[in-house]
């Protein structure tokens, strides 16, 4: 997240201090710039002109069962060749899936 603000703070530095365990303070005014709140991931980067710090914008990912893969494959098959293949591959279609029809 950029604020409206952010030509002005492109050129913005300011000097931080190290803190135990390599704790380190953004200063709050990079923070709102850049939607950071407590508990925000951050990557950490060592590049040749020193260390990069960027914000990491996190995407919650759904882990399927095999049934689901099984039923998601055998759902969307489009040609005739494709689902006999799938009924093949897939153990799912062994326990009684049977084909949706369009």
């Amino acid at each position: 997240m950029v604020a409206p603000w952010w030509g002005y703070l492109s050129s913005y530095s300011e000097t931080t201090k190290l803190g135990k365990r390599g704790a380190l303070v953004i200063p709050a005014r990079i923070r709102r710039a850049y939607g950071l709140k407590e508990g925000s991931l951050v990557s950490v980067e060592k590049m040749p002109e020193g260390v990069l710090l960027r914000p990491v914008i996190t995407v919650p990912v759904e882990k399927y069962t095999s049934e689901q893969k099984a039923l998601f494959l055998l759902a969307n098959t489009v040609t005739d060749e494709y689902y006999a293949w799938a009924v093949q591959e897939v153990p799912a279609a062994k326990w009684g899936l049977i084909r949706i029809q369009s």
